[in-house]
């Protein structure tokens, strides 16, 4: 009934409000983004949601042109050159990842889920395993059971247990939690640098 129904329907009672409410200060990010290093304003990426699905997230671009194919790859971690001044202050408060809320409204994610992995890391889809492929039985969300036990500095494979185990225990009360528990995590900036390689070989 959550999962099926009144989930979706928070999502968007939450979502469209804050799109329309945040618009100036969006386009304000937005026109810094743009004034401060050449390139788009949105960063785009092929990402894995639900039931396997490939998607486009969106974000508001922290880093220069290209990054993702130079330096340290996917990784980005303290002192990255790569991120841009704007990048460095939308990155410490998450501003960053409000486009999603248009992914939200489309129906690639949700509020609250297992953040939605690249296409092939830590891995393809295809080399996840049956338990792990679990975590992709819910919609992708900006914020998750994961990122509220450290975010990004979790190697995969306990990332993975995590969300799996959100997917088991999916409720309004779960979602009300991690939710406030994100926004303490946002406000102290806890565990938002990477720190390393997370993939365990």
């Amino acid at each position: 009934m959550y999962r099926n129904g009144l989930k979706r329907a928070i999502d968007c009672a939450i979502s469209l409000p804050v799109l329309i409410i945040g618009a100036i200060p969006m386009g304000l990010v937005a026109a810094a983004i743009k004034l401060d290093s050449p390139g788009p304003v949105l960063f785009r990426q092929q990402r894995i949601g639900r039931d396997g699905k490939v998607f486009e997230i969106l974000k508001f671009r922290s880093m220069t042109v290209g990054a993702e194919h130079t330096g340290s790859g996917v990784y980005s971690g303290k002192g990255d050159a790569r991120v841009t001044r704007v990048g460095k202050i939308i990155r410490a408060t998450s501003i960053d990842e409000l486009p999603q809320l248009f992914n939200i409204l489309r129906g690639d994610m949700s509020l609250i889920g297992p953040r939605p992995p690249l296409t092939y890391h830590p891995w393809p889809y295809e080399e996840y395993t049956d338990e792990q492929k679990r975590m992709f039985e819910v919609r992708p969300g900006i914020t998750g059971w994961a990122q509220v036990h450290g975010r990004k500095d979790v190697e995969w494979h306990k990332r993975i247990e995590l969300n799996v185990w959100y997917v088991d225990h999916e409720s309004l009360w779960l979602d009300t939690k991690i939710f406030f528990m994100t926004i303490f995590k946002v406000l102290t900036n806890a565990d938002n640098e990477n720190i390393g390689e997370t993939v365990k070989k």
